[in-house]
């Protein structure tokens, strides 16, 4: 009698943990079913060329970003080797979340300070459902800070000042190539012409392949609708190479654009793309990652 109660006890328990078993399976499935899959660097770096891409930083991460920018002027030679001018913008950029960034810089050539917050509105779903692309909206402000060329210019500090505003619009097509569109709406303080428009209107086409684990090739190129007048302009292109070295990014490109705020690049390129001095530049932009929640969880 005794073994037979023992024999119904231990199927009973049997029964009653492979129940519960069952359940919390269903469980766990209905969770991971709910969980979003997003994709993960659509280009890596925060920006593609010399233009901004989609990606924001993580919190807690600093960047040290340095970009250059070197070319000739075969009208005013300063040199016979290397190149004959250089410009240099330094910044530090940080994540206050994973969806918001904050920058701010300084450029040589040109004297602008310039800032700007970057705001993931939208992320890519992985799994078939949700976005299809990722959404992050720029914004940002620069001040010239070198002396104005012309009198009849009003010199105050709201002209000074100029405001780009962009919907970076990103799409990881496969695991190794990535789209960009960016609309973009620009106003300039200083205004070098009557005839010209303060306000413009551009659009910006990015893409990038990655080759390997660290390698990709990228490229960029901006069209504005209502250009600057009194002078001529053409469209920024690069055509580059990015390199992930741990903490160290490198970009290595070559473009037209000498100039490295977007108000300035996308509005005021006076050279096309061509082999001709001094159309051609060389630019090198290197970003030092700083994990500060890293460290702050170390101490």
């Amino acid at each position: 009698m005794k073994a037979k109660i023992k024999v119904l006890c231990l199927v009973w328990f049997c029964s009653l943990t492979a129940a519960i078993g069952q359940d919390l399976l269903g469980i766990l499935d209905k969770e991971y079913e709910d969980t979003p899959q997003y994709t993960q660097a659509t280009f890596k770096f925060t920006r593609i060329a010399f233009g901004h891409s989609i990606e924001t930083r993580k919190k807690g991460i600093l960047d040290v970003f340095v970009a250059n920018r070197f070319w000739n002027t075969p009208a005013d030679r300063t040199q016979s080797f290397a190149a004959d001018r250089l410009s240099s913008r330094i910044a530090l950029e940080y994540g206050i979340s994973d969806r918001l960034s904050v920058g701010f810089g300084g450029t040589t050539y040109d004297g602008l300070f310039d800032a700007y917050l970057k705001y993931k509105l939208i992320k890519q779903r992985s799994d078939g459902e949700g976005s299809p692309v990722s959404v992050t909206f720029f914004q940002g402000s620069s001040y010239f800070s070198e002396g104005l060329t012309s009198p009849s210019i009003q010199d105050d500090f709201s002209n000074r000042l100029s405001f780009t505003s962009q919907l970076l619009i990103g799409k990881k097509i496969s695991s190794n190539f990535s789209l960009q569109i960016a609309p973009t709406f620009i106003h300039r303080g200083l205004e070098y012409s009557p005839e010209d428009p303060q306000s413009h209107f551009a659009i910006g086409f990015g893409g990038r392949y990655k080759l390997g684990n660290h390698v990709s090739v990228v490229s960029e190129y901006y069209y504005t609708a209502n250009p600057i007048e009194s002078f001529d302009t053409y469209g920024p292109f690069a055509l580059g190479v990015n390199w992930e070295i741990g903490d160290v990014m490198l970009q290595f490109m070559l473009t037209n654009a000498v100039r490295m705020v977007e108000d300035s690049f996308i509005t005021q390129t006076r050279n096309n793309f061509n082999f001709r001095n001094p159309n051609l530049n060389f630019g090198f932009n290197m970003t030092y990652i700083l994990h500060f929640k890293r460290h702050l969880k170390k101490k």
